[in-house]
């Protein structure tokens, strides 16, 4: 997967977390702190090929939460506590002296705000939620000497998510699978997106070990800026595009507590960087 892409966790976490259609019950939780990372020095361009870049690296430290207020209503939280983007020196070929001396920005990140909601009850033999993101530009934007640091999208983007899905039985193990499809509203000349994706998971170890593959994808609607006005070779560009597989294990310890670790990759990708992104976290139940 040298060529894979990478999740934009930032920008698109809500789409890897949230429980798919299933609120939590009233007065249950979960809480998550996760190390999230990568570092690429090749991107996508906007017919889908590689071009070398400076290396760049992102590294977010992130805090995920939901609260069920009813047994049909939850409230999440997916907040980047602390984000680094870094890019190292650019040197010349010929002599291998340093054109640009490398930089780094540390600063908060941006902020999802989820309300979700059960069209049907949880128990249902194919539950159907609905959702609405706020995504809060709470991250920093034109950082560096260049202005191409950030740890943000600096714009306020909504989205509605549809969710469905069942459980059933993978030989003896209990499985579950999802899918979801949702619209987002862009502001500051970023384009619309499409957004679908598919959630199968297995439990292993029962009660204790559970493995999760996802596909996830978006498809822009390209009716921003073009996306040479915003840099990209960032996490951060405007058009982009991309169809991931991921896969991440979630392994309880005792008492709700528990240590989740993940990958993704990708098999087409649009005006985005390209490199596998990595994962680790704890989390707790409650």
């Amino acid at each position: 997967m040298k060529n894979s892409i990478l999740i934009v966790l930032l920008g698109l976490s809500i789409n890897l977390f949230g429980g798919g259609p299933w609120p939590q019950p009233k007065g249950a939780g979960y809480i998550k702190l996760s190390e999230w990372w990568t570092v690429f020095d090749q991107h996508y361009t906007d017919s889908g090929l590689i071009d070398p870049n400076l290396t760049t690296g992102v590294f977010n430290t992130n805090l995920y939460a939901e609260y069920g207020f009813t047994n049909r209503f939850t409230g999440i939280v997916n907040a980047n506590l602390f984000s680094r983007n870094f890019m190292n020196n650019l040197k010349s070929n010929t002599t291998g002296n340093t054109i640009v001396p490398g930089e780094a920005l540390n600063s908060v990140g941006d902020i999802d705000v989820v309300f979700k909601y059960g069209l049907n009850q949880p128990s249902s033999k194919i539950p159907v939620a609905v959702s609405l993101t706020l995504g809060l530009p709470t991250g920093t934007l034109g950082g560096g000497a260049q202005g191409n640091l950030q740890t943000g999208d600096g714009e306020f983007n909504q989205m509605i998510q549809i969710d469905a899905g069942t459980g059933f039985k993978l030989g003896k193990f209990p499985a579950y699978f999802s899918t979801y499809v949702g619209l987002n509203n862009r502001t500051e000349n970023f384009s619309e997106e499409f957004r679908y994706g598919l959630e199968l998971g297995i439990n292993i170890i029962p009660e204790r070990l559970w493995l999760t593959s996802r596909l996830t994808a978006v498809e822009s609607f390209k009716n921003g800026l073009q996306s040479g006005a915003i840099n990209s070779t960032s996490i951060f560009a405007n058009n982009t595009e991309f169809t991931s597989i991921g896969l991440e294990a979630n392994l309880e310890i005792a008492n709700g507590f528990g240590l989740s670790a993940g990958f993704a990759g990708a098999i087409r990708g649009e005006i985005i960087a390209a490199a596998p992104s990595y994962s680790v976290g704890v989390y707790k139940k409650f």
